[in-house]
Parts: C-alpha cells; sequence; structure tokens
C-alpha cells in the first residue's frame, strides 16, 4: 500500500483581503515525482512556503510523514529540502562554504567528503572558491540544489530547478533529480514552467489557478482530457479560461 508523505488538507492562505491560496486538497506517495504547475500569482509558491512551515496557513493542515508541520517543524525539515529562486545563497560566501555552512546546520557527517561530492557531480568543482554573487544565474541554480541535496532529504520542494540553466545543463540536471529520486526513494514536489521538463520527470500534475486546483492527474491523462496535444497546450487552455 502506497503511503502519503505530503498530505494537504483544506489549505487556504489570505494575505489582508487577497485569497493566495484557497481550499486546497492533495496527498503525494513515497516516492513520487508530482508537478505543480500554473501562471504566476496562481499560488505556487504561497503553497511550498507553507510546506515547508514558513507561511502560516490561514487554515487547514499540511501533513508530513504523519506530523503536522506546524508543531514539529524542526523535526520534519530535519529530512526535507528546498530550492526557490526566491531565496538567495549567502552572495559573500563562496560556493565551498555555502555549502559547510548549510551541511552545518543540517548536522553532515563527514561534512568535507560530502560537499567535494556534489561539486563534483554538480560541476562545481572549479567555482568552489568563487564568492556565490560573483557566479552566473545557472552555475547559481546549480549551487542550489548542491545545497539542497546536502541533506540527503527524503523530500525535495523544488521550484523552478532549472531556470536559465543552458539546455545541456538542463537535461543534466532533470537526469540527476530522476537519478536522485530513484536511488533513494524520495519524494519531489516540482513547480516548473518547462512542461518537457514536467512531462518527462513527474509522475502526476496538479494544475493550480487563481489559488485552487483545477485539475490533476497523469500527463497524458490531461493531455486527452482537454483534448489538446500536449501538456504545453493544456497549461496555455487552462492558464486563458
Amino acid at each position: 500500500m502506497n503511503k502519503a508523505i505530503i498530505e494537504i488538507n483544506n489549505l487556504s492562505k489570505k494575505f489582508n483581503n487577497i485569497v493566495a491560496v484557497k481550499n486546497i486538497n492533495f496527498k503525494i506517495n513515497k516516492g513520487k515525482i508530482i508537478g505543480l504547475l500554473g501562471p504566476n500569482g496562481c499560488g505556487k509558491s504561497t503553497t511550498i512556503g507553507m510546506l515547508l512551515g514558513l507561511i502560516k496557513p490561514s487554515s487547514g493542515t499540511v501533513i508530513i510523514n504523519g506530523q503536522n508541520i506546524e508543531n514539529n517543524r524542526t523535526n520534519i525539515l530535519e529530512k526535507m529540502n528546498f530550492i526557490s529562486p526566491y531565496i538567495e545563497l549567502p552572495k559573500k560566501l563562496t560556493v565551498e562554504e555555502n555549502l559547510k555552512v548549510y551541511g552545518r546546520l543540517y548536522g553532515v557527517k563527514n561534512l568535507k567528503n560530502k560537499v567535494f561530492d556534489l561539486m563534483e557531480k554538480l560541476n562545481l568543482t572549479e567555482f568552489r572558491t568563487r564568492k556565490t554573487g560573483e557566479l552566473s544565474s545557472g552555475q547559481k541554480n546549480r549551487v542550489s540544489l548542491a545545497k539542497a541535496l546536502i541533506n540527503n532529504p527524503e523530500i525535495l520542494l523544488l521550484d523552478e530547478p532549472t531556470a536559465s540553466l543552458d539546455p545541456d545543463v538542463g537535461d543534466y540536471i532533470r537526469s540527476f533529480i530522476e537519478d536522485y529520486a530513484s536511488n533513494n526513494g524520495a519524494t519531489i514536489l516540482l513547480a516548473s514552467h518547462n512542461m518537457n521538463e514536467v512531462e518527462r520527470l513527474c509522475y502526476e500534475v496538479l494544475m493550480m489557478k487563481n489559488g485552487e486546483i483545477i485539475d490533476k492527474g497523469k500527463c497524458s491523462d490531461l493531455v486527452n482530457k482537454h483534448g489538446r496535444k500536449n501538456l504545453e497546450e493544456v497549461f496555455l487552455k487552462i492558464a486563458r479560461e
């Protein structure tokens, strides 16, 4: 029987009189990669913020591994990590220093070896002594992914993980994410505007609009249901309705 690692129940968030997320419900089973799609401002990043315990819901619950994030955030986050384009790594620290700082925060054992292993796998070794603020946006993304994997997380929340990457590097990162999920049984929520990426990586997709989940299912099923040729056409249809 599949176990729900992430369980969202009637989750809502208001900022003053603006409803950012409205009464959403979904579950993600262990080892699955689920896509979270929607136009800018639809509530994706707010949802991820609530899953991390960074944003307090107005109502509803976030259950991670059977525990409420509101009451057990420290224990839960030990087994989680994330990438967000809205949270930058300290610019004055080098790549190596950043990874070591985050590794210490997570209590990573054999930290030096772990850092060098991730830098090698993500082609960051040549930048290890360079300050993060001096890197290109694509290089920063790779450092963010290394940071996200520093604690061997069981749960990954990825917000646009391949944005600003060259096509070949983006393809390498997608393969890296696939391999990590497969080899570690990781559960991943992926927010992305890259439809090819979502179709390649995700078992199922959640479609958000105006703070609500308006459709969900496997990519092929959504394409057939909406009478379109591919997921990008489905995305555009829903965004424009």
